[in-house]
């Protein structure tokens, strides 16, 4: 049998919530696990994913109301690990075993985070979701998203975006002559500022030929078409 290609999945923790006032919309949940069992159901892939939690706590709400650094961020972790068990629920409700590892003990939820334990549960064809980010505060999910994949052996970073189609030179949302990138480099992507990642994931990503790819989470198939390595999006490598 040949070798699985392991994937990390990097998806915003406003991708979980609807229009209203759902934090956690439950159609949309059911909607990413819908794309995610159509990636794992093409039978050539390990999937990790790790999700923010901006759409439960974020850090201009802490700086309002005067809250210090490292607090604001335990919390933020805490809000990823609710977007992970709902993840898990929706997964799971397709037919797919699951597992969600938190960097924080929460043993009553979900299992500690340990490597050799979530590679484990990649060889059982378990999806494993990872919470709680990296356990530390002042490194963001994309960091985290880096370290799981470098440590776990992932190939590629699939970074699912909420409504936008890949790497712009500046923002599409405000410049209607902003031009899209193909393809670019880790090098090209910390010289020129772009954003994608913060600069510690963008290195990390770098220092570890960990393949980048952006692209639009809300376009049908698309994260079963980025995790193939079909062009869509923007690839970074």
């Amino acid at each position: 049998m040949s070798e699985k290609t392991r994937v990390i999945i990097k998806l915003s923790g406003e991708a979980l919530s609807g229009q209203g006032r759902n934090v956690i919309d439950p159609e949309k949940v059911r909607n990413i696990a819908r794309e995610v069992k159509a990636a794992y159901d093409m039978g050539t892939f390990e999937i990790g994913i790790i999700v923010g939690g901006g759409n439960i706590w974020r850090g201009a709400a802490a700086q309002e109301m005067g809250m210090e650094r490292s607090s604001a961020d335990y919390m933020g972790m805490l809000a990823t690990i609710l977007n992970a068990l709902a993840l898990q629920n929706a997964i799971e409700e397709l037919g797919i075993e699951t597992r969600t590892m938190t960097s924080l003990n929460i043993p009553q939820v979900a299992e500690p985070y340990i490597r050799r334990k979530a590679i484990s549960n990649f060889k059982k064809d378990r999806v494993v979701i990872f919470g709680g980010g990296t356990g530390n505060p002042y490194f963001s999910t994309d960091t985290t998203s880096a370290l799981r994949a470098a440590e776990l052996g992932a190939e590629r970073i699939l970074m699912a975006k909420n409504g936008t189609d890949g790497v712009y030179d500046k923002d599409p949302r405000q410049h209607e002559d902003a031009v899209k990138y193909q393809e670019l480099s880790h090098q090209e992507v910390l010289e020129l500022g772009l954003g994608v990642m913060d600069s510690t994931a963008s290195a990390l990503c770098k220092d570890n030929g960990i393949e980048i790819v952006v692209f639009d989470m809300n376009q049908p198939g698309n994260i079963k078409r980025a995790a193939a390595g079909e062009p869509v999006g923007t690839r970074i490598y």
